[in-house]
């Protein structure tokens, strides 16, 4: 119910549209929007101060317009243009030379930790194999490897080394000794073989 009704709408919207579009166009001039009090108000006192406001409004001020044209802008930026140069340049260098396809198609070797370390650290960071080894120095000797020492050798701040010292340690592999792992077993099968005789004693 609600397309027909919408349908039937927009077709009486439509209707002798043409017409209706060139009566509005052929109106000297279009009815102005009603104004408010206070805009009212507000030309009044203008008008009162100025008589020939609206006049001056109306007419072309040729100094403005002077102005106007003077003012122009111009830029000094040749970044596009060195753009387009660098592309120029590095097509005609490809149409020139041939580069040959590499000869070795051998997948590289990851890295050990997943990334390139970088050859110079600067103050205040440290890469991920610094951070493994003072932790673990750390674990191993903490009263050797404090974390003042730790920030006067590797350029840290002590807070910093500290709190990294708090939430992060390095897995330690136990390997148990096979001589303890049997003699363990010994002892915890003993009950069960005086259980295991006694009952074949026992008819």
């Amino acid at each position: 119910m609600g397309q027909v009704v919408s349908m039937v709408a927009r077709r009486a919207n439509r209707f002798n549209v043409e017409n209706r579009a060139h009566r509005v166009l052929e109106r000297e001039k279009p009815t102005p929007a009603p104004k408010f009090d206070s805009n009212l108000r507000d030309m009044e006192r203008t008008l009162e101060l100025d008589p020939k406001f609206v006049d001056k409004l109306n007419m072309k001020d040729s100094s403005l317009d002077g102005r106007l044209k003077d003012v122009y802008v111009t830029s000094q930026d040749r970044f596009i243009k060195r753009v387009q140069e660098r592309q120029a340049a590095e097509a005609a260098a490809d149409k020139v030379e041939h580069r040959p396809l590499p000869l070795e198609r051998q997948t590289p070797d990851d890295f050990e930790y997943g990334y390139l370390e970088p050859n110079r650290i600067s103050p205040g960071h440290c890469t991920l194999r610094q951070a493994l080894k003072f932790i673990n120095d750390h674990q191993l000797d903490p009263e050797s490897w404090p974390a003042k020492k730790i920030a006067n050798e590797y350029k840290l701040k002590e807070p910093l080394v500290e709190n990294i010292l708090h939430y992060f340690k390095t897995f330690n592999m136990y390997i148990p000794d096979q001589k303890y792992k049997d003699t363990m077993l010994t002892q915890a099968t003993q009950p069960l073989l005086r259980v295991k005789s006694s009952s074949e004693g026992n008819p």
